[in-house]
């Protein structure tokens, strides 16, 4: 079977990193994988090494300063059509909003659905759930909201976890050991989040609730954060908000996938009040190296975290629980909820569904 992956960018953001695991296990049956994406600014590969089995083909998308969201967006959608041609494969599978437009008749997995205000955003990403002939969601929640919204029925696959890769990291041999002190002797002790700072993170209400915890000898750090939008007001308030509690959080900005897991596994607690998901993977990471989690109550996450994480309801609930998590022993139970979301069960999963729409 030869399958079409197609992605938005290089970049370490959560559907890029759904999308080059999913190829790597898709081609570890033998499948013919081409992962297809735009490489913005420069990139000359993805953010991480990929598995050899997978082709890679990037279309080059240079960046333009200045240039506002729903242009970037409108001239990536158009890059990425006219570079990709859907006829030499069996299946052609895209990955996110953008990819959608541009990939002509395809399979869409739908990670979570936005809200746009700007007329031009909305239709675009109207067009990338109604043109698909089928869709994928990676929860049960996604699903309802596409069956309530649009009346469409969506097969649920969820996402896979590299769940060796975090427990690796939070074990006693001496290299992980060392690489958990480097970021212990950088940072001190530390609440960690994956993300950036961007409204749909909840990064205000994180900001909040680090101001309300009172303790200094705890660090708030954020990592993470390439996007495709503009959050530049966004930011300034979150500084200036920082600036007003007195408060000095780390922003790491992207860090390198290989020091990844370290930095979660080094944390105390790991946060993530988003208000909006598909999934968790970063946080479902975070179990995976026995770290405790805390989320915003969404049922999203109830579904996918159960009992494995604390739910929380904004700033002074979330300082609550971030407070109280570190105490309480839910690793064995994180890591063992995160060994259930496997990639190769997700491979053969989408190999199933591709088979039944072919």
């Amino acid at each position: 079977m030869r399958i079409a992956l197609l992605s938005y960018s290089t970049k370490p953001r959560g559907g890029v990193v759904h999308t080059l695991y999913l190829a790597e296990a898709l081609a570890a049956t033998g499948a013919d994988v081409t992962v297809w994406s735009l490489a913005r600014g420069g990139d000359e590969g993805f953010f991480r090494p990929v598995d050899p089995r997978v082709k890679v083909s990037l279309v080059p998308f240079p960046d333009r300063p200045g240039e506002e969201v729903g242009a970037r967006i409108r001239r990536s959608i158009a890059v990425l059509r006219d570079a990709f041609d859907g006829s030499p494969y069996d299946v052609v599978h895209a990955q996110d909003c953008i990819s959608a437009n541009a990939a002509g008749r395809c399979i869409r997995t739908v990670h979570h659905l936005d809200q746009f205000t700007t007329p031009e955003l909305a239709a675009c990403h109207e067009r990338a759930i109604v043109e698909p002939y089928a869709h994928i969601c990676v929860s049960t929640a996604v699903a309802a909201e596409l069956r309530t919204g649009w009346g469409l029925e969506a097969t649920v696959i969820p996402n896979g976890v590299d769940a060796p890769r975090f427990a690796a990291a939070a074990s006693d041999r001496q290299a992980a050991t060392a690489a958990r002190e480097r970021w212990r002797s950088r940072l001190g002790r530390y609440v960690v989040t994956v993300g950036g700072i961007e409204p749909r993170k909840g990064s205000l209400d994180l900001l909040e609730a680090y101001a309300l915890l009172g303790d200094p000898d705890l660090q708030l750090v954020i990592a993470g954060g390439e996007t495709l939008f503009d959050y530049r007001d966004y930011r300034s308030r979150w500084e200036k908000r920082a600036a007003e509690l007195g408060v000095a959080p780390v922003v790491l900005g992207p860090v390198d996938d290989a020091d990844l897991p370290s930095l979660v596994a080094a944390a105390e607690v790991f946060a993530f009040p988003s208000v909006k998901e598909g999934f968790g993977l970063a946080p479902m990471e975070a179990l995976a190296a026995g770290v405790p989690l805390v989320v915003s109550d969404l049922p999203v996450f109830r579904e996918i975290f159960r009992d494995a994480a604390s739910y929380a309801t904004g700033p002074e609930d979330l300082a609550r629980h971030l407070r109280a998590v570190p105490r309480t022993d839910r690793a064995a139970r994180g890591r063992a909820l995160a060994a259930t979301y496997s990639w190769p069960a997700a491979a053969a999963a989408h190999l199933e569904f591709y088979s039944s729409r072919s």
